[in-house]
This record gives C-alpha cells, sequence and structure tokens, in this order.
C-alpha cells in the first residue's frame, strides 16, 4: 500500500490548466522521481501535498486513508515536509532560528533557545555543512542557503520528503553528501519525491520515475528501464540526439575587455581577459570563485575597485546598469526571480522595462504600440508558451519566465550578453532553447560571456572557459583543449 498517493488532481490557474486529473503514489523507503519539462505540473503538484496550493478536484489519500491538506501545518502533521525549490527563509534570523522557525521548543513558557542551537548543530551535521548555527541566513552563499533549507526538512522527521530542485544550488561535494543523506532516509523508510531536471541524478537515485506532461501523466519507469535516453523520450516525446547547439565560429573584433579589473570581494586580485564578436566565452569556478561578482562588477550593479572596461575598443566607466545598458551590455542574474522580474506584472511590461527610454516618445510619453510590438516578436521568437503577453509572469513556468528575462533584453539587440547560470533550474527542452539562442546570437556576432556550474554547459556551448579560483582567473582553456580534469584542476587552485 502506498504511504501518499494522489488520485486525480486537477488545478487551475488564471489562463492555466496547470494539472489534469494527474495520479500519483509513492511507498516506504522509495525514491520516487518527478521529471518533466517546465510547465508539465510538477512543483504545483508538490505544492498541492504540501498544502500550499488546495487542489480543484481530485483526491490525497496517506495510509490508505482520504485526508484534506490545506495548510503547510495540516501537512506537517501528516508528516510531509517540501524542501522548496525557490529558497523561502527570513534572512536577518539566524540558521538556527530558520531551522525551527513555527516549531520552537519551549520550556516554562519561553523559547528554549539553547535547544534551538543543539538541534541546530545536529541537523546540519547530517549534511556535512560546516557552518555556525548562529550566523544569519542572508550572510550565507546560496548553496548554504539551499542546505539549511534541506537540513530544516530533515530536522522534522517527515514520513513523507518533497524535494524540488535540491541540488541547483550545490557544488558537487555538497550534492554528494545529500546523496548519501537520501539512501540513509531511504533505508529507515522514508518515502520521497524527487524532483531535477538533471537526469544523471534521478538515474542514480530512483527507484522509480514518474514523468509529467502538460499538466498529465506521462508514463513512468521502472528502476530497470531508468536510462537518460528513456526519459528524455517519454518527457519530450521525441529523441534529443543533439542536445548542445554549438558550433564554432570565426572570432570576431574584441567587444569586451577586463584590464586590470579588481572586483570588490577579492580586491588582492586583478583580472585581464577579452571576449570577441561571436564567441561563446564560459566562466567556470567553485562557489566563491568570484563568477557572479565579477558580472555584477560588469554589469554596474557593484562598482569596480580598479582597472577598466573596454567596449568595442573605446574605455567605459560603467557606474551603473544604465551605464552598462548604454554601452551596449545586458546582464541576465542568477535569480530570475528576485533579480531578474517583476514577477506581479504583466509579461509586456517586464520585456519593455529595459528599453522604458527607448519606448519613449515627445513630452515623454510612452510608445505602448512598439512595447507590445517586441513583446509578440519575443513571444514567437523565443517560443515562450503563455495565453498571451498580458499574461501575469508568475502564473508562468521557469523556463518560459528564464525566456522573458532573456526577451527584455534581446530587445535591446545588445552588443555583449552576459549569463549567469543561464539555464538554472529549468527542464531539458528549456535548456536547448536557450543553447540554440546563444548560439543564434554569437552567429550574428554578439559576444556572450556566460558563468555556469554545470560542467556539461560549459563543455558543450563553450569556444574558451576563464576558469576562476578565489577571485583570480587561474587559466583560460581554449576548446580544443576542454576537459573536466582540466577545469576541474584549475578551478581547485591549480595554475596553469
Amino acid at each position: 500500500m502506498a504511504l501518499l498517493a494522489a488520485r486525480g488532481i486537477s488545478k487551475r490557474f488564471p489562463g492555466v490548466l496547470a494539472l489534469d486529473a494527474v495520479d500519483m503514489a509513492v511507498e516506504a523507503g522509495e525514491v520516487l522521481a518527478v521529471i518533466g519539462e517546465n510547465g508539465a505540473g510538477k512543483s504545483t503538484l508538490m505544492k498541492i501535498l504540501a498544502g500550499i496550493e488546495t487542489p480543484d478536484s481530485g483526491q490525497i489519500v496517506r495510509d490508505g486513508e482520504p485526508v484534506i491538506i490545506d495548510s503547510p501545518r495540516r501537512a506537517a502533521a501528516l508528516g510531509i515536509a517540501l524542501i522548496h525549490q525557490e529558497l523561502n527563509f527570513c534572512a536577518n534570523l539566524s540558521v538556527a532560528a530558520n531551522l525551527y522557525l513555527g516549531r520552537e521548543p519551549q520550556q516554562w513558557g519561553l523559547i528554549d533557545r539553547a535547544a534551538i542551537r543543539e538541534g541546530a548543530i545536529q541537523a546540519l551535521a547530517q549534511l556535512e555543512l560546516e557552518v555556525s548555527p548562529d550566523v544569519l541566513m542572508g550572510d550565507l552563499p546560496i548553496g548554504h542557503q539551499q542546505l539549511v533549507e534541506i537540513a530544516k526538512a530533515l530536522s522534522t522527521e517527515a514520513r513523507v520528503l518533497i524535494m524540488d530542485e535540491p541540488t541547483s544550488s550545490l557544488t558537487s561535494q555538497e550534492a554528494e553528501a545529500l546523496f548519501a543523506v537520501i539512501n540513509e532516509l531511504r533505508e529507515r523508510g522514508v518515502a520521497i519525491i524527487y524532483i531535477s531536471h538533471r537526469l544523471g541524478e534521478v538515474e542514480a537515485l530512483a527507484d522509480r520515475v514518474l514523468v509529467l506532461c502538460d499538466g498529465q501523466n506521462a508514463g513512468e519507469l521502472a528502476r530497470a528501464e531508468i536510462s537518460h535516453d528513456a526519459m528524455v523520450a517519454k518527457m519530450v516525446g521525441r529523441d534529443v540526439a543533439q542536445y548542445y547547439a554549438h558550433e564554432s565560429h570565426p572570432a570576431g573584433d574584441i567587444a569586451l575587455q577586463a584590464e586590470d579589473l579588481v572586483i570588490p570581494v577579492w580586491p588582492e586580485h586583478q583580472l585581464n581577459f577579452a571576449v570577441r564578436r561571436g564567441q561563446l566565452v564560459g566562466i567556470a569556478g567553485l562557489v566563491g570563485a568570484g563568477r557572479t561578482e565579477l558580472l555584477q562588477v560588469l554589469f554596474g550593479i557593484v562598482p569596480a575597485l580598479g582597472g577598466r572596461v573596454l567596449i568595442d575598443g573605446a574605455p567605459h566607466v560603467i557606474r551603473s546598469p544604465v551605464d552598462a545598458i548604454r554601452a551596449g551590455l545586458a546582464l541576465v542574474p542568477e535569480d530570475r526571480k528576485q533579480q531578474g522580474l517583476i514577477l506581479e506584472m504583466a509579461l509586456r511590461d517586464n520585456i519593455g522595462l529595459p528599453g522604458l527610454g527607448h519606448y519613449q516618445r515627445v513630452a515623454g510619453w510612452a510608445n505602448f504600440a512598439r512595447q507590445a510590438a517586441d513583446a509578440d516578436q519575443m513571444i514567437e521568437r523565443l517560443a515562450i508558451r503563455t495565453p498571451g503577453p498580458a499574461q501575469i509572469v508568475q502564473y508562468l513556468s521557469g523556463g518560459n519566465q528564464q525566456k522573458v528575462v532573456l526577451g527584455k533584453w534581446l530587445a535591446l539587440e545588445p552588443r555583449v550578453l552576459l549569463l549567469d547560470e543561464p539555464t538554472r533550474g529549468i527542464d531539458i527542452g528549456a535548456k536547448q532553447a536557450i543553447y540554440h539562442l546563444m548560439e543564434e546570437l554569437a552567429e550574428s556576432g554578439v559576444a556572450v560571456l556566460f558563468a555556469s556550474s554545470e560542467l556539461e554547459e560549459i563543455l558543450g556551448m563553450a569556444d574558451e572557459v576563464l576558469v576562476m579560483h578565489e577571485g583570480r582567473i587561474t587559466g583560460q582553456l581554449q576548446r580544443d583543449a576542454l576537459s573536466e580534469e582540466a577545469i576541474m584542476s584549475l578551478a581547485t587552485g591549480k595554475a596553469a
């Protein structure tokens, strides 16, 4: 008998049928992987099981008994815990306080801070996370924040643990520690529902795979049937034979050049590199190497401490993103929801934001017709799956949200495109679409500089790779010298 089951679950949002009579079941001690392209309904189903959303129809059954899960508190009482894909914490509270938020142990009517601290130490130790329980969550890097969220779910001793993209911000070492915990929980009889776009993880961990497509059941794979090709075929209904779209093109003139550039997080190092027109240049490195910070300095979000930036051979003083945009730069940030979009606004308005000055008519009036035309063009060009340009962005899937972030910059026709984790948390089909777009931009003469923590992505798409370690560039590898071993050697501090 299944420990937890969903039967005929349907859910509709404005303009979108997210789930259409979906069935799912997971047994005690089983790792059930739920996969599918963005917009398939995976996260919506998990939110229903966790009490965050309520279904329009269908039934949830636990231990053979129908239950109503109308709040996260009710889900927790039933032993169901969800680790969100989008991190959900209080940045101004300590790690320990976040771990026990809403369920603080008490003594004599007061919060038992000593018990909270001790419990936090034990929860963090399960993941081999060397973080003080007293440090503020907002001061941690995103990978550590994700591990704390995982530790929080583990500390509830849930019988059903839902993991939505748990490794999206983790290093390979942190992910290995998580996999060890998952195997231990399986042996203890915990049911684990595991959502990931990283099919290698699914192949290694899953006892069974449930595939969703367009909000419906698309099939299942038993343990003996699980393979990369079988999962892709179930997800997209086709064989993705050529996953990466990259073909090398002749490099043009230098579009972006950094000379003795000093970024604030690593002021002791000077960075020198160049990106040519038609090139795809990757930035590789471990968490904390300075990849994101470098892109933020180039785009004027954080001021450089020294050095200079040249665009098409001319020095530019970039003190703000406005200066960067005027110089022909565009940045797709790592966190699309916090930094790339205004979720409550329409798709059309998000695409028009960076170009408000571009759309102005005489006397400051906006040219809404031109803005709408650009939005329609980007929806068609990027194959954004949406009911229309007036759709509120928060109701789009992660992959389609990422396309909106790209579209708002492409409408300005940038000379240099900066991408920070361009395919983080999106499915295989959306990834391939973005790879084709990167290739198309390079072919048209745009210089693309992208940071990625996925080595396969770096190896598959880059003409050249800048490898960073603790704020310095330890090596520059051309495409014919690229290998996982060469990148990791430089990323761990060995100079070329």
